[in-house]
């Protein structure tokens, strides 16, 4: 699963992008600076992991990942080839949510490439630039549809009602997202057509040092303009993000974040909230070996979770043993949690919970 990062060029994608993975991507102070899109395999920071492994004590500790993409800034008419435009749209087509960066601070060492500081109209041209594309998308395929529907084809007719809706709302300068599509619809006939503005969305506002902890006017007026999309808003300030990932110790790390009155990185919020808005959870292994976290999607079946270990585990599944990680806080080891008697026993039909320790009984 992947989360894409998408902005104008110069607002801090590539920086952003480097401090959440420490993979130096190039980042200058002029457009089309990044044309291959980076990925970087990014740790999800998480206080229980910390506290399992306090409690275990183990040989090694393996935190949950997610994949970050830095994809190269878009500019008006990207939806006709302008710029890098068919290469950007094919890497953001690729990617499961979308984080979108966009600029809220003042700075004029920094060019922008509109001339001033907007970030609603940056928004805007991106809107519609990915809104362009995906009405390109929708037109074809009602072309399709449409020939069926005449033939009295009932399935077609419902696809073309649900298509049009989407063809009126594009042109109305809506993102899928916030279009009106009843839930049936929306599995059957939206979600095959894999449009980029249906994917999940969070806005980060890069704002400056002095608005990292309460962010500022356009971060109000960010929040204001996506209230209808069901969005989540995050604002950071990534060129001090970027200063405190250049530090050497956690200790010289943790004194500059109270320095400016945080109490951890708005990097670690927004990796949470990327992995959020991908509808991921974590669940962990604990033993004297390792103690890891493991990352399935929201609703996974107790197999389906046994799967992400080993293929074999989902194959010859048996049962889960199952403790919840406040219990395992609780009472501080496996064996006093049996003890408890607050270990539980799962079959096939066990939606996992976040947080769940698991212990997989398995037969191939």
């Amino acid at each position: 699963m992947k989360a894409g990062i998408v902005g104008l060029p110069n607002v801090g994608k590539s920086t952003l992008f480097n401090c959440l993975s420490n993979a130096k991507a190039q980042s200058a102070n002029f457009p089309f600076c990044t044309i291959e899109p980076n990925i970087g395999v990014v740790n999800v920071p998480d206080q229980r992991l910390e506290k399992l492994e306090e409690l275990v004590n183990p040989e090694r500790v393996l935190p949950a990942t997610v994949e970050i993409v830095d994809i190269a800034g878009l500019v008006k008419g990207a939806s006709k080839g302008e710029g890098l435009g068919n290469q950007f749209l094919g890497n953001i087509r690729e990617t499961d949510a979308i984080l979108h960066v966009l600029r809220c601070f003042d700075n004029d060492n920094v060019v922008h490439v509109d001339g001033s500081v907007d970030p609603i109209r940056d928004k805007e041209t991106i809107d519609m630039e990915l809104q362009l594309k995906d009405l390109e998308s929708v037109e074809k395929k009602l072309d399709k549809v449409k020939r069926a529907a005449k033939t009295g084809n009932k399935e077609a007719q419902k696809e073309e009602a649900v298509l049009s809706a989407l063809k009126e709302g594009l042109e109305a300068g809506k993102s899928v997202r916030a279009i009106e599509v009843s839930e049936d619809g929306r599995e059957e006939f939206v979600k095959p057509l894999q449009l980029i503005t249906d994917k999940p969305v969070m806005y980060v506002c890069n704002v400056d040092e002095g608005a990292a902890v309460d962010g500022n006017a356009y971060v109000e007026k960010v929040k204001e303009a996506v209230a209808n999309e069901n969005a989540e808003v995050i604002f950071l300030a990534v060129g001090t993000e970027a200063d405190i990932t250049e530090l050497e110790s956690y200790e010289e790390r943790q004194m500059f974040l109270e320095d400016i009155g945080l109490s951890e990185p708005g990097s670690a919020k927004l990796i949470r909230g990327a992995y959020k808005l991908l509808d991921l959870e974590t669940y962990f292994t604990a033993g004297v070996k390792e103690v890891r976290a493991w990352t399935i999607p929201v609703g996974a079946t107790a197999p389906q979770a046994a799967g992400v270990i080993h293929t074999d585990f989902e194959k010859g599944f048996i049962r889960a043993e199952v403790i919840a990680y406040d219990d395992y806080v609780k009472y501080g080891s496996e064996a006093k949690v049996k003890e408890a008697g607050r270990m539980r026993v799962e079959g096939k039909e066990y939606i996992v919970k976040d947080g769940d320790v698991m212990h997989f009984r398995f037969n191939v």
